[in-house]
């Protein structure tokens, strides 16, 4: 049986570091930005397309992208900070 990784496994293929991408979560620092792997997804594109343009992405890589999102709506409210 293959092991089916847990969400908090899958979070930790999402990275955030301020030298890469201005600081926006990517798929493991390598410099593709969460939000445009989801509007890839959302366009229609399938994993299976993604990864044939995308050599060095791995099918939990897109599964990881699906979790931090599920995750960021999970957030109860958001609130404006005064500049």
């Amino acid at each position: 049986m293959t092991h089916l990784p847990t969400t908090d496994e899958l979070l930790t293929r999402i990275t955030i570091d301020p030298d890469i991408c201005h600081g926006k979560p990517c798929i493991r620092g390598l410099r593709y930005p969460v939000e445009i792997m989801l509007e890839l997804l959302t366009s229609g594109m399938t994993m299976d397309a993604i990864l044939d343009d995308y050599d060095d992405l791995e099918r939990e890589d897109l599964y990881a992208v699906l979790a931090y999102a599920t995750r960021l709506s999970q957030i109860k409210r958001v609130q404006t900070i005064a500049a």
